[in-house]
């Protein structure tokens, strides 16, 4: 009796599910680390929706440092740290392709979480948030792996 009614189960949620198997999403994006702890990806300025934000409005996190539309291979030095709080000077490449000099900037990091970021370098502080590749322009998408 009890197999019947296990059996019975099964069938039902097999039903309930329109016949088809439940799939579970697997996130295969990077995990949080480097020198931020936090996720490798692609963030947009806070209130700037993912799909449509624009290059002003958008920094890489690569575990190694912060970049924008202008800059890539940026380095972080951790000048120093209190709680999630960092004072750096990051060095980039002064370009988003092709060859240029490498500058350097003192910056204060802000991690609230391994999702979002505030990031400080002259006046106020401006906010990021993680977006998710399924999120962006078609563009990005690569970008953000």
């Amino acid at each position: 009796m009890l197999l019947r009614i296990g059996l019975f189960a099964s069938l039902a949620l097999v039903v309930i599910a329109g016949g088809a198997p439940a799939v579970a999403s697997v996130d295969r994006s990077p995990k949080p680390g480097g020198v931020y702890r936090l996720k490798p990806g692609i963030y947009v300025q806070k209130g700037v929706a993912c799909e449509t934000a624009p290059n002003a409005a958008i920094r890489q996190y690569d575990g190694r440092g912060i970049s924008d539309a202008h800059s890539r291979a940026c380095r972080v030095r951790v000048l120093a740290r209190k709680g999630d709080r960092y004072s750096v000077s990051q060095s980039c490449i002064d370009a988003g392709a092709g060859p240029a000099p490498r500058v350097s900037e003192r910056q204060t990091v802000t991690v609230r979480d391994a999702l979002t970021f505030t990031i400080q370098t002259r006046g106020p502080g401006t906010t990021y948030r993680y977006c998710p590749a399924y999120m962006l322009p078609a563009g990005l998408r690569g970008a953000a792996k």
